[in-house]
């Protein structure tokens, strides 16, 4: 493993319009000239968090995934964000894990928002996804998945943990900013691995608002890197691989790890 840096964006999102969103992204990227690996995006991040799929969906060709792949080459690295995707006739909030030659792997949220019916208009996804970065595996989840510990749960087998990042990007109201900050590093603490979290700011169409409050959890619970509530921000921090070896190795609370099964 290698030291992995990741590059936070915690921005304001133009209700259901992606064009306004991907240029003032376009905008925010300007700004970053320092090398990253990984750009986060938040939740939704080319429309906010819309029950209109239907006047908002894309297509896994669409605009916003093209403008991800191009922003990827550009600036030669990953980057990550969900957006709504229409595909077989159900609608997605699909987390999109872009490579810098173009190519990509996806995660549909799981758990929908059932306070604000995402359920009723979003498919579910019931598979995870595991990516690699420069020797990290990494875990990316969507919002409200925070709130659910077996979903994220870290496994030890074999001697190897499942992942060393997880990662989770948002829509998350101001109203509950304790729950979001204490929830990202309990993660952290239980399952002996990085957090990291990317949310909105501003207010969306439904009157909702949203005070960002980004940060890096260490494995400690520890945080390592924050943006403050309310402004709109670039943020880069560099994870340190040693430091997460050196807990894991003192502590091994994996190899106590209870197993279990999901159903």
């Amino acid at each position: 493993m290698h030291d992995l840096t990741l590059t936070m964006v915690q921005a304001e999102l133009a209700w259901e319009d992606a064009e306004a969103n991907l240029l003032h992204f376009e905008r925010m990227l300007e700004k970053l000239n320092d090398p990253t690996d990984l750009i986060i995006l938040p939740e939704m991040f080319n429309t906010g968090f819309t029950m209109d799929p239907a006047g908002n969906g894309e297509a896994m060709n669409g605009r916003s995934m093209n403008w991800m792949a191009e922003t990827a080459l550009k600036k030669g690295c990953h980057i990550c964000g969900s957006l709504i995707i229409h595909e077989k006739g159900n609608y997605y909030n699909r987390l999109i894990w872009m490579h810098p030659d173009g190519s990509f792997t996806y995660y549909d949220k799981k758990h929908l928002f059932r306070m604000g019916e995402e359920h009723q208009y979003y498919s579910a996804g019931s598979k995870k996804m595991i990516a690699e970065l420069k020797g990290w595996k990494v875990l990316p989840l969507v919002c409200y998945d925070l709130r659910f510990p077996v979903w994220s749960k870290n496994e030890f087998k074999g001697g190897q943990y499942a992942y060393e990042l997880l990662i989770y990007i948002a829509n998350w109201p101001s109203v509950r900013s304790t729950a979001w900050k204490s929830l990202l590093s309990g993660r952290a603490i239980e399952n002996m691995a990085f957090v990291a979290g990317v949310n909105r700011i501003g207010q969306d169409g439904r009157g909702f608002e949203y005070s960002g409050e980004s940060m890096v959890a260490g494995p400690e619970g520890e945080i390592t890197s924050s943006i403050p509530a309310g402004i709109e921000s670039i943020k880069t921090v560099t994870l340190k691989a040693s430091g997460l070896m050196f807990i894991r190795n003192k502590l091994g609370i994996g190899k106590d790890w209870d197993g279990f099964r999901l159903e």
